[in-house]
């Protein structure tokens, strides 16, 4: 099945001279620039933009595939880890209803729970961090703790997170 072609609407602006800005609206891009740009430059303006617009939506919502999810796990564990530990494999599942993330300590499988997709990349990062930190730590002590808190965006996750299971009660 094809995708639908994004719909771009393009506005033009007497009272703008140099500015330009997109934003989304729904399923629509909402691309403003001001009206004595010539064609030329508003297509390339426009494509510029939404190219942007497409970037941040994605680091926002986070790793969508299985690839891009372990190449997200690499970065972590660089980052966090200091790259002392790699993960045999990192995938998306839709059998976790009631854990987030789960990782098999003697094979270094990460699974992360589908439901993840739809939360914000910074979310789905301190997930993928406590269960790589697993591969390190198996229990919850305090090697695993201080490994965790690296990440600096931790309380906030849990807090998004434990807001969710909240309203899912």
């Amino acid at each position: 099945m094809d995708t639908p072609e994004p719909v771009i609407e393009v506005r033009r602006s007497a009272r703008r001279r140099r500015t330009v800005q997109a934003r989304r609206d729904g399923e629509r891009t909402i691309v403003m620039i001001p009206a004595a740009m010539s064609e030329e430059d508003a297509e390339r303006t426009v494509r510029e933009l939404v190219a942007k617009l497409d970037a941040r939506v994605a680091r926002r919502r986070g790793p969508q595939g299985d690839v891009e999810l372990e190449r997200r796990a690499g970065e972590l564990a660089d980052r966090y880890l200091d790259g002392d530990v790699r993960p045999s494999s990192v995938r998306w599942v839709s059998n976790q209803n009631k854990r987030w993330g789960s990782c098999s300590t003697t094979d270094g499988r990460i699974r992360l729970s589908d439901r993840l997709k739809e939360m914000p990349g910074y979310v789905v990062d301190y997930v993928l961090v406590h269960e790589l930190a697993h591969l390190l730590h198996a229990d919850h002590g305090p090697g695993f703790q201080r490994q965790l808190s690296r990440y600096e965006k931790k309380e906030r996750a849990e807090g998004y997170l434990e807001a969710v299971e909240q309203l899912q009660r």
